[in-house]
């Protein structure tokens, strides 16, 4: 495979971060440009002698700009295929000139319609036409053209056009992967977009723009690869963007444990710490202050927090980091949306895992949009509305005969909170704002109330229980009733509700019925 000495490059991008330089590397390699509008002046601004497209063309830019490459003599220019005796006759005949390289990157429609209010016509107006078919021809055409379609890819090219005069057909076939990787991308938020716009949940065809974010050191178990990708256009508070303050390389049980931990202490209104291991809670807590619902987190289950994955709702201070650089205590990450100075020298310096915890921080929380949910299977994708809405108090009933006190209707909601994270069968039991007993993942609801009630142990006595789907039996109510349970609160919804109820009211237990489950699977 030959490579045609770089001779031409047609550039015209939004995003011009590098630009310059490059052009200048390139102009100095005795590379001509041809370029258009904005791009064109920012160029020139910068010193460069730039070919207007237009005066190429002989066709002016027209319809705001809708229409500037869209030309026989840009894309005869870029497809003529080198070896093909009959395509370079033809683009001489008709003054077309070769050009060996195209640099584009797209309008900024993800970036467009993530602005609040966003008109209509802005968003339209911000769909690339001519971009994307740039990218492609040159990509398809990638045996004799190189494209570039993002400022990391400069370096790589100019190097080999400053040693070689040219690029190698490895760099232009990995470009042009890339290329088409882009314009996919770029296509899949617009058709998301559409799709928001009407309404569509379950569009015929979905497609999930997906960004790489990092490479993992391995996935579940060490011999599994593994990466994190990003959501192109999503907004908000996410793992994806957290700044790293300190630690080894994020696992990827790191990612899913430190996004469950997230998800539990984010709605929550008082200052919260959630510990998660194995991605279940094992403990977490609210408090008047963040040390206090850190304490109170870590004593839930001490044993299992050991090696855990922690979450705040607010920026950790120093009372908070004295908290957990505790003797004998060993955390995997921390996340939050801060660390304040004195807490991050602290959380770097004094414990024995100093070096190695992962501390990340998010940011201040933003409002939580309801999502779509993914879940891969064999052969397909199972896709749902994100199980991440509030549930109105307004539809809840209370169903027992006694009512709950304003401090055991307080519990129940937070022990309704957590019991959602909870994979299923799902119990929680919480007193005092403080998860003290959890039942994860049993095939039978009475085993994962026994094992809520075992970890609780003599806690036990005070505490609320919450259940993430009804009770098809009341053989748990007489269990949580013989453990000192003072209130339950589950969504209802079982043939046996009337037993159930029965049972609450012979043990003077106040019930909620919420009318809403909460699996997790």
């Amino acid at each position: 495979m030959s490579n045609p000495r770089l001779q031409r490059a047609v550039i015209s991008v939004s995003d011009k971060a590098g630009l310059a330089e490059f052009a200048q590397g390139l102009a100095a390699a005795g590379v001509e440009i041809y370029s258009t509008g904005g791009t064109r002046k920012f160029l020139e601004q910068a010193g460069l002698k730039v070919r207007d497209v237009a005066e190429y063309t002989g066709f002016p830019e027209m319809l705001d700009g809708r229409v500037k490459t869209l030309h026989p003599k840009i894309f005869g220019g870029i497809l003529a295929r080198r070896d093909h005796a009959e395509d370079m006759q033809l683009t001489a005949e008709h003054g077309i000139v070769s050009f060996e390289l195209v640099v584009v990157n797209l309008y900024p429609f993800e970036a467009t319609v993530a602005k609040p209010n966003v008109s209509v016509e802005d968003a339209i107006e911000n769909i690339d036409i001519g971009g994307p078919s740039l990218v492609r021809a040159a990509a398809k055409n990638h045996a004799f053209v190189t494209i570039a379609t993002s400022p990391s890819q400069y370096e790589a090219i100019l190097q080999e056009v400053k040693d070689q005069g040219a690029t190698s057909f490895a760099l232009r076939r990995k470009l042009a992967a890339a290329a088409y990787a882009h314009t996919a991308g770029y296509d899949a938020a617009i058709s998301a977009w559409f799709a928001k716009q009407l309404g569509d949940t379950f569009p015929q065809q979905l497609s999930i723009p997906l960004v790489l974010e990092n490479e993992l050191r391995y996935g579940e178990n060490s011999h599994q690869l593994a990466a994190v990708y990003r959501q192109a256009g999503a907004n908000g508070t996410s793992l994806v963007r957290a700044k790293q303050l300190n630690g080894k390389e994020l696992s990827y049980n790191n990612l899913l444990d430190l996004d469950s931990a997230l998800a539990i202490v984010r709605p929550l209104s008082q200052a919260a710490c959630a510990v998660i291991k194995h991605n279940n809670p094992c403990g977490a807590a609210v408090g008047d202050t963040l040390a206090a619902a850190t304490r109170k987190a870590l004593e839930g289950d001490p044993q299992s927090a050991f090696g855990g994955v922690l979450a705040m709702n607010q920026t950790i201070d120093q009372a908070t980091a004295e908290v957990l650089c505790q003797p004998g205590l060993f955390l995997e990450a921390i996340v939050a949306p801060a660390f304040d100075a004195a807490a991050l020298d602290m959380l770097k310096s004094k414990p024995k895992w100093k070096a190695n915890v992962r501390l990340l921080a998010v940011g201040d929380f933003t409002p939580q949009q309801p999502t779509i949910g993914y879940r891969q299977i064999e052969g397909g994708m199972l896709v749902q509305q994100a199980d991440v809405l509030a549930d109105p108090e307004s539809e809840w009933k209370i169903v027992t005969e006694k009512q709950p006190d304003a401090r055991a209707l307080a519990e129940l909601k937070f022990a309704w909170a957590v019991v959602r994270h909870v994979k299923s069968n799902a119990i929680s039991l919480s007193k005092d704002g403080m998860l003290i007993g959890c039942g994860a993942g049993q095939m039978s609801r009475v085993d994962s109330v026994e094992i809520a009630i075992q970890k609780a142990g003599q806690r036990a006595p005070g505490s609320v229980l919450a259940s993430d789907a009804f009770f098809p039996f009341p053989d748990s109510i007489h269990r949580a009733a013989a453990a000192g349970v003072i209130g339950i609160i589950q969504p209802g919804g079982s043939v046996k509700d009337p037993e159930v109820i029965a049972a609450c009211n012979e043990h003077g237990l106040p019930m909620i019925f919420t009318g809403r489950r909460h699996f997790k699977h």
